[in-house]
């Protein structure tokens, strides 16, 4: 696909969170999670302003934790880079109620744009297909977003693995709140939890 091409990032997370309803959504570093955030604060929203490269094993955490519920990582292609250990242990566990999206730029955007490794071939579907993640596709068109859409409320059927193509554009960052405090005490309160 030429890099002229490419999916606008915002339009795909807002796509895909459109009809959200119950879902337990986790931000990986940095743009996907202002991207969530940009899509619309939520109280299941679990925004990391940091810890690079563990967006999916909070999210399978969270998965097993609540398995009646569906959840939900948008994350990056460096992220997952640097956490795609992850992808076996996921594979291993097969949490039917975990999707997780990465949206690929093919760029390391936190640190300067250098190249990442999806960029020279590394081929992040093949990955997690060869850790177990039976149900793992590539995406290049708005519609095909938004036929798997559907699937992220699907909680018995997963884990799911979704590698979105989109431009390397420098969007203005939305910002919620970055007390981690508050976001965990939000996400207990809407799990029905107490405050820590």
């Amino acid at each position: 696909m030429s890099r002229t091409n490419l999916l606008d990032r915002r339009q795909v997370v807002s796509c895909l969170l459109a009809e959200r309803k119950d879902a337990i959504v986790i931000g990986g570093l940095g743009a996907s999670t202002y991207d969530i955030a940009a899509a619309g604060d939520h109280a299941r929203n679990l925004y990391l302003w940091g810890a690079m490269g563990g967006a999916v094993m909070i999210g399978l955490g969270l998965a097993l934790a609540q398995p009646k519920l569906p959840v939900v990582v948008i994350t990056g292609d460096g992220e997952m880079l640097m956490g795609m250990g992850s992808l076996a242990t996921v594979g291993l566990q097969q949490p039917k109620n975990l999707t997780i999206v990465v949206l690929d730029n093919e760029c390391y955007g936190e640190t300067g744009g250098q190249a990442s490794h999806t960029a020279g071939g590394t081929d992040l579907v093949g990955v997690a297909k060869a850790c177990g993640i039976a149900e793992a596709n590539s995406m290049t068109t708005m519609a095909e977003v938004e036929a798997f859409k559907g699937s992220l409320q699907n909680v018995s059927a997963g884990p799911r693995f979704a590698s979105i193509k989109i431009d390397g554009a420098n969007l203005e960052r939305a910002l919620s709140s970055r007390d981690g405090a508050f976001i965990v005490n939000r996400i207990r309160g809407a799990l029905g939890f107490q405050p820590i």
